[in-house]
């Protein structure tokens, strides 16, 4: 009975092709985790962060409102900007509608 004898070059494009179908194989099952809540909430987050930057500037700019008020709304920005970059974008929506809701109570 013979073997089969696969050439150096054969073997090394077998090893290939299992590395690649196991790294689609691993990305397709690590897609699979994302929550559903978190897709498409990115602009969202982007969006309130920046009108909330934009009220904090505001508020400090026309002197009104109490520094605790312009420091719990700084924070809370802050946690949303750290949130944004570990794309918990659902989080980071919440915390900058906080941020809006406690300068909107101080102007």
């Amino acid at each position: 009975m013979k073997r089969a004898v696969m050439s150096k070059t054969s073997k090394i494009a077998y090893r290939i092709g299992a590395v690649s179908t196991a790294a689609v194989l691993g990305a397709t099952l690590l897609s699979g985790c994302m929550d559903a809540a978190d897709r498409g909430l990115g602009p969202a987050c982007e969006s309130e962060l920046m009108a909330a930057e934009a009220d904090l500037k505001r508020a400090e700019a026309n002197s009104i409102g109490k520094a605790v008020n312009w420091s719990r709304a700084g924070a809370l920005i802050a946690a949303g900007r750290t949130q944004q970059q570990f794309s918990e974008y659902q989080n980071c929506v919440l915390k900058a509608q906080s941020a809006r809701r406690i300068l909107s109570r101080i102007e």
